[in-house]
């Protein structure tokens, strides 16, 4: 009861959850930058977003160091999260659950309930005018492979920003 009276805003009215394989690199990535995207465009109380990988490897830990910095060199930020797996929950509870690449997209079709099927896909799918379908796993390289990430993750989040408008009924 007490929750219900001091609550902040409004409920979010769709959720988003960003998933990889470790949850420690690009989700996080993507977590963060469509949280800017989304307080920059005024919406931030309106959609709820989260990350989780579809492997339980490093469950608790903070993103990779690298995925802060890079993702902080360009104003995104990555703070408080923490890895966790994905739960059969999160296949009712989001409204989309984005995977950065096939292999994980298939992993979260194997374990999702057929009712939920129409609410996976992944997030490159929203920049379609971009040359690549998947986000490219930037843990065993360089630094640049962070980059190359972001590179491709920041106009995929202006693309899903432009869905969610329109989800909410927003004007664009």
């Amino acid at each position: 009861m007490l929750k219900r009276l001091f609550k902040r805003g409004p409920e979010p009215q769709l959720s988003v959850l960003m998933v990889c394989m470790g949850n420690i690199c690009r989700s996080p990535m993507a977590e963060g930058v469509l949280r800017g995207k989304l307080q920059q465009a005024g919406m931030a109380d309106l959609v709820r977003v989260d990350s989780a990988g579809t492997h339980g490897f490093h469950r608790g830990a903070a993103p990779d160091p690298r995925a802060i910095a890079q993702a902080g060199r360009r104003g995104w930020r990555l703070d408080g999260q923490k890895s966790r797996p994905v739960v059969e929950a999160d296949f009712s509870r989001f409204d989309l659950l984005l995977a950065m690449d096939a292999d994980n997209l298939a992993a979260l079709r194997e374990r999702c309930p057929e009712p939920s099927a129409d609410r996976l896909g992944l997030l490159l799918d929203h920049a379609p005018w971009l040359d690549s379908r998947e986000v490219p796993d930037p843990y065993y390289g360089a630094v640049a492979g962070f980059d190359l990430a972001l590179d491709l993750i920041e106009p995929a989040c202006d693309g899903l920003l432009r869905q969610l408008r329109r989800r909410l009924g927003l004007p664009a």
